[in-house]
C-alpha cells in the first residue's frame, strides 16, 4: 500500500514538473514572438527608400566649420579672413563689390575732361600794374583768374600806356616752354620794362593809364574784353617799353 501510494506521488510530481515546464515554454513563446512583433514594427527596414537621419535638414554651406552650432546662422565664405576690411567693401566679410557710385561720381567731377582752350580775358580775369624795387624801371602785371574755371593766358600781354596806339614789344628770351593755364583764384605774371636805365629811350612821356588786351590761342590779335589796369601814380615810359611772355612765376616775370 505505501508502495502504491509512492508511485502515485511519483506520477503527480512528473506530471506537475512537466506542466511547469509546459507553462514556462509557453510563456517564453509568447514573450518572444511579441518581442518579435515590437521588433518588426519598431526597427525600419533597409531599403533604398529609406530617409536618411538627416533629412529635412538644411545642408552645411560650403566653407563651413564643422560642429557649428545649429541655432546660429553661419555666414557666408567670402574669401576673406575674418576681422580685416575688403578691399572695395564696407565691412568685414562683406567680399569685393562694385565701386561706390558716389565715390565715382566724384571721381568723374575731379578728372580732365581735355584740354583747356578759354583765354583769360577782361571778362574772367582781374589784372594789376605795381612798380617793383628791382630791376630798375620794371613794373609787374598779374593776371588773376576770378571765374569757376581755368584759363590760358596765351603767349603775352597787348599793353598799352596812355593814348599810345601800338603795343609794346615781347622779349623773345623770356617764351617758356608751355602755355599758362591758370586755375582759379590763381594768377599768372609778365614783366613791364618800362623805360631804359641809360636813359637811351627815346619818345619818353609819364601817364596814369594802362590797359591789357588778351591774345587767343591762335595768336592772330586780341580776344575777349580788355581790362583796365589802375595806377596809383604817373608811370613814365619810353621807346624801350617791352614786356614779357606770361609765366607762371612772378620771379620768372622780372628777371628780363
Amino acid at each position: 500500500m505505501r508502495h502504491l501510494r509512492l508511485n502515485r506521488a511519483a506520477r503527480t510530481s512528473a506530471l506537475g514538473t512537466a506542466a511547469l515546464i509546459a507553462a514556462l515554454s509557453l510563456t517564453a513563446c509568447q514573450d518572444g514572438g511579441q518581442a518579435a512583433a515590437d521588433a518588426s514594427v519598431s526597427t525600419p527596414g533597409t531599403s533604398d527608400t529609406q530617409p536618411s537621419a538627416d533629412a529635412g535638414a538644411p545642408a552645411p554651406q560650403a566653407g563651413g566649420a564643422a560642429g557649428s552650432d545649429s541655432g546660429k546662422d553661419s555666414a557666408p565664405d567670402t574669401g576673406q579672413a575674418s576681422g580685416s576690411d575688403s578691399v572695395s567693401g564696407t565691412g568685414p566679410g562683406s567680399g569685393p563689390t562694385k565701386a561706390d557710385p558716389a565715390a565715382a561720381t566724384r571721381q568723374d567731377g575731379g578728372k580732365d575732361t581735355g584740354p583747356v582752350t578759354r583765354a583769360c580775358d577782361g571778362g574772367n580775369s582781374k589784372v594789376t600794374l605795381t612798380p617793383v624795387p628791382r630791376p630798375l624801371n620794371h613794373m609787374l602785371l598779374t593776371v588773376t583768374n576770378t571765374g569757376s574755371t581755368a584759363c590760358n593766358a596765351y603767349y603775352y600781354p597787348f599793353l598799352r600806356f596812355g593814348e599810345a596806339q601800338s603795343t609794346p614789344p615781347v622779349i623773345e628770351e623770356s617764351k617758356p616752354q608751355a602755355v599758362v593755364t591758370v586755375l582759379p583764384g590763381e594768377s599768372a605774371y609778365a614783366g613791364v620794362m618800362t623805360s631804359s636805365a641809360d636813359g637811351s629811350g627815346t619818345g619818353g612821356y609819364s601817364t596814369r593809364k594802362a590797359v591789357v588786351h588778351f591774345q587767343g590761342r591762335d595768336g592772330s590779335g586780341s580776344t575777349g574784353p580788355s581790362a583796365n589796369a589802375p595806377l596809383s601814380k604817373a608811370v613814365y615810359v619810353d621807346s624801350t617799353l617791352s614786356v614779357t611772355y606770361w609765366q607762371t612765376d612772378m620771379d620768372d616775370a622780372l628777371m628780363y
